[in-house]
């Protein structure tokens, strides 16, 4: 990879307040769009930018 920011999930769900339910239940869900993790050795890790696109995309439908 080049360089690539990752987190693992336990970093996700602290950054959202969320717990792992809701994570599993965001991630099945095809209208919120959140980004999918990579899986690295049974682990998920999340890509920051991805992450902060996520971000993005809320707040601009939260500011519409």
């Amino acid at each position: 990879m080049d360089n690539v920011n990752l987190l693992p999930a336990t970093s996700v769900l602290k950054r959202y307040g969320i717990s792992d339910m809701t994570l599993f239940r965001w991630l099945r869900d095809d209208a919120l769009a959140f980004p999918q993790p990579l899986v690295i050795n049974r682990r998920r890790y999340f890509r920051v930018n991805d992450l902060e696109a996520f971000e993005a995309r809320q707040a601009n439908k939260a500011a519409a």
